[in-house]
């Protein structure tokens, strides 16, 4: 009996030199884990009309901008909870990279009705509008 490769193959670091940021700032990466997504969940967060964006500063000195996204049952079936997380994907690839912040994680959740239905260039701008305030200066407590 042949024996079987139990050889696991892993992704490598994702390039973090100067000449993998054409623009700049690093192209955003895809959050894969549970984890990220709970952590991103415990931080902050800004309703936007059509989706709710949750962000976070890492603790690690990576510069990479990281994204999820996820849809719950509410939003509707397989097809309507995958064309919205398409279209939240979209908006995040043309926004993030010019207003998301290096080492930050961002968790993009799409809304029942509003995120399938709303005119693409108005999602792209409530998306913005909320990075916008996630990033503004905030009061310090008293």
């Amino acid at each position: 009996m042949a024996e079987r490769d139990t050889h696991t193959h892993e992704k490598a670091a994702p390039d973090t030199s100067e000449a993998a940021f054409p623009h700049g700032r690093p192209m955003p990466v895809t959050l894969r884990k549970r984890k990220d997504f709970l952590a991103a969940a415990r931080a902050r967060r800004q309703p936007a009309g059509s989706m709710l964006v949750q962000a976070r500063r890492r603790d690690d000195d990576d510069p990479t901008i990281r994204v999820g996204f996820t849809c719950s049952k509410k939003v509707g079936n397989a097809v309507a909870r995958n064309r919205a997380k398409r279209r939240l994907r979209e908006v995040a690839r043309l926004s993030l990279q010019g207003l998301g912040r290096p080492g930050w994680d961002y968790v993009l959740i799409g809304r029942r009705d509003e995120t399938a239905a709303r005119p693409f260039e108005l999602l792209r701008e409530d998306f913005e509008t909320a990075l916008r305030k996630i990033h503004a200066p905030r009061k310090p407590r008293t």
